[in-house]
């Protein structure tokens, strides 16, 4: 068959460790023989990463902005064990936050559900939709070890030449830790705008949670905000269509979505976040099964990537020359989301009809008992499973014949 065009340019991040390892088998094999695609390729592999000290990374991030389509595979966010290992110059940032906070956007993230998988709240019915906002806080923090007594301040110095506003954060009788941390109106604007308008493609309620109690100043600001832009902007259209917005204090919107059936999305600071779609992602059955999109408020520039980790104890295992069984559903469907908007955003309609078509090959192999053992061990101590490259053989097959 003649390979379906894509009319620009895609910008491929690649990764680390057994993500590495599967995201090539998913380009060579389930990419490149259907599309003809012209890919921008970034090495974010924490090596090369290291090498250009993460200029890369910034690179990669320009690009997705001038071309506005990003697939990205797992990565490395380095501890000190990481450091050692690869024996890097330094602790590089997590390249998800540089991405986020030089795009800008919203991540959402939504449960890949495949019928036969059970769940561990049987009550989630429904797809939830975790709207994570992807800048500032904990990702762009200042932190420190304080070394023995003493006096941590805070001053904001204003750029008009008022009168600095001064802190004393806290008086260290000995060792401990501190940080600061920070956000943007603008950044939060945005965030709220992608959440009501996601609530609103998908016809759904919005909700957004903070602990505004404890942090007054600084997620007061969030809700404040957030009630600002829906009254202003969205209020009129929420109550045409029968949607709602709410506000909730975080704890008590944990114990809500442990309760409520699904179909609602749900907006979350950037750690809350992350946090949050591990939890969904595990309710629905499992953390492997879980896409997530970055998208930015004008809904014109998107970033998809695989939501879990490089899966280094099964990279252990292939360096050794065994076989492994790894999922790479999620890193399918970070391939899957982005080509999905290319083809929208480029008026393609067969680009479109593409990712759907493996994505539904990916939900239809497992339906029928073919899956990698995580989804396997969940269904049954019987059930058979593959390892990676009998299953992605698997997929590849099915694939063949959809597109026959």
């Amino acid at each position: 068959m003649a390979k379906i065009k894509v009319k620009n340019p895609v910008i491929e991040l690649d990764g680390d460790e057994m993500t590495r390892i599967i995201w090539q088998f998913i380009k060579d094999k389930l990419i490149l023989p259907y599309l003809d695609i012209d890919l921008k390729y970034y090495d974010l592999g924490i090596e090369h990463r290291d090498a250009t000290d993460d200029q890369v990374t910034i690179d990669a991030a320009e690009a997705i902005k001038q071309y506005r389509v990003g697939v990205k595979c797992a990565t490395i966010t380095p501890d000190e064990a990481r450091v050692a290992e690869f024996k890097l110059k330094k602790m590089w940032k997590s390249p998800n936050g540089t991405i986020r906070n030089i795009v800008g956007g919203t991540i959402f993230r939504e449960p890949i559900i495949c019928q036969n998988v059970p769940r561990l709240v049987p009550g989630w019915t429904a797809p939830i939709v975790i709207g994570r906002h992807a800048f500032g806080d904990q990702y762009r923090a200042t932190d420190f070890v304080a070394p023995g007594p003493g006096k941590l301040t805070m001053t904001f110095t204003p750029k008009d030449g008022s009168k600095p506003i001064e802190f004393n954060v806290f008086d260290f009788p000995g060792g401990g830790v501190g940080m600061a941390m920070y956000n943007l109106d603008e950044s939060i604007i945005g965030f709220a705008r992608s959440s009501f308008n996601y609530g609103l493609q998908r016809g759904w309620p919005v909700y957004l949670s903070t602990k505004n109690t404890i942090l007054k100043a600084y997620d007061g600001r969030f809700k404040d905000l957030f009630q600002e832009v829906f009254d202003k902007e969205f209020a009129a259209e929420f109550k045409k269509r029968g949607l709602t917005y709410e506000h909730r204090l975080i704890d008590d919107m944990v114990a809500s979505a442990m309760k409520w059936s699904g179909n609602y999305v749900w907006a979350c600071k950037n750690y809350d976040g992350d946090v949050q779609s591990d939890t969904v992602a595990q309710g629905f059955g499992s953390l492997g099964l879980m896409t997530s999109v970055l998208l930015t408020p004008d809904g014109k520039t998107v970033e998809a990537e695989a939501a879990h980790g490089t899966v280094t104890r099964h990279y252990r295992l292939h360096q050794q020359g065994k076989e492994t069984s790894t999922n790479p559903i999620a890193s399918i469907f970070a391939w899957t989301r982005g080509l999905y908007y290319r083809g929208e955003f480029d008026g393609t309609p067969e680009v479109t009809r593409f990712a759907q078509a493996l994505e539904k090959v990916c939900i239809d192999t497992v339906e029928a008992g073919f899956m990698t053992k995580d989804l396997a061990i969940l269904i049954s101590p019987e059930q058979p499973w593959l390892t990676t490259t009998a299953f992605l053989d698997k997929l590849d097959a099915n694939l063949k014949k959809a597109m026959g």
